[in-house]
């Protein structure tokens, strides 16, 4: 056999190895961000932390949700066919106005508790989804927002066809502000008012990339692109297309950005990014001394009266 034939040969084995160890790559990684099976502690390194990512840890068994908004189990079948399921609480005063709280990543709608309860003390009948692959709804995989922008607009449909004259504001804390973000790209009803993003990020890419460095000491290339095929695969979109970025510059609808500067899950710099990327009107609450999803509790009154301030505006 001669030197060519042996170096084409050699060059296929290292072909077929490379491509082997990059899918193996990217099976890991899609298995340990995506599927929703996985045990997220080897991310964040305990089940405390996990939910922290979200908003509010509450207790189930003593949360205003369960034990006393009489709220009723609703559902809605996304676009391709999952069964989602929500929570839906109807205000006791006479109210057209409603809004969509929606959790982050790897929590669920119960996790909303403390958000919903503030909302329904606003005067606002409140729906709390729980995104695809996470609490009582269907889904093999974690959408990241970007699938999740479809299911909104299942949600808003919802709330339209109990009343065609409702006003609606979505709110999101973390992947939950990513989803809202997301959700504003499309075509909407000019029944929704305003989106409330609280830490959400810029784009999937960056939110793991920025993760993959902080948890793993571990540079993009070829992880991400290795994640990114096989998230293309399995879930049917890659990570550098769920862009919470490209979709805001698309937004017709007014946009409140709340981000505390002591943020390092979800960087405190990509609100900025987010603020300037945004197309329609916008406004921006910077909370100080504020981690992952802590704003609401780290300055409370801060917090709410910002909101209360922005959607009298709006709605």
């Amino acid at each position: 056999m001669n030197k060519k034939k042996v170096a084409l040969i050699s060059t296929g084995a290292l072909g077929v190895l490379s491509v082997g160890a990059l899918s193996l790559i990217g099976n890991y990684f899609y298995n340990l961000a995506i599927n929703p099976k996985t045990s997220k502690e080897a991310i964040f390194g305990s089940k405390k932390e996990s939910k922290e990512t979200s908003g509010e840890t509450v207790n189930e068994a003593l949360s205003w949700l369960l034990c006393s908004s009489n709220y009723s189990d609703i559902y809605v079948n996304s676009s391709d066919g999952l069964k989602l399921h929500g929570y839906k609480i109807l205000n006791n005063t006479t109210t057209n106005k409603w809004v969509i709280t929606v959790h982050g990543y790897t929590s669920k709608g119960l996790e909303m508790n403390n958000y919903a309860k503030e909302f329904y003390n606003m005067g606002y009948n409140v729906l709390i989804p729980d995104l695809r692959g996470h609490g009582e709804s269907e889904g093999n995989y974690i959408g990241m927002g970007w699938d999740d922008r479809l299911d909104i607009l299942e949600w808003i449909n919802y709330i339209l066809n109990i009343d065609e004259t409702s006003t609606i504001i979505l709110h999101g804390v973390s992947m939950g502000a990513a989803t809202v973000c997301m959700t504003s790209g499309e075509e909407l009803p000019d029944n929704l008012r305003a989106i409330i993003a609280d830490c959400g990020y810029t784009t999937v890419w960056d939110q793991f990339s920025h993760q993959l460095k902080s948890l793993y000491s571990l540079p993009n290339f070829p992880v991400m692109n290795a994640s990114s095929v096989i998230t293309r695969f399995k879930a049917g979109y890659t990570l550098k297309e769920a862009s919470a970025l490209a979709q805001v510059a698309k937004s017709k609808t007014p946009i409140l950005y709340i981000h505390g500067d002591k943020d390092d899950f979800v960087p405190y710099k990509m609100m900025d990014e987010l603020y300037n990327a945004t197309a329609s009107e916008k406004e921006k609450l910077t909370v100080e001394n504020a981690a992952h999803a802590k704003s609401a509790t780290t300055d409370s009154e801060l917090y709410w009266s910002t909101i209360k301030k922005f959607l009298a505006k709006h709605v």
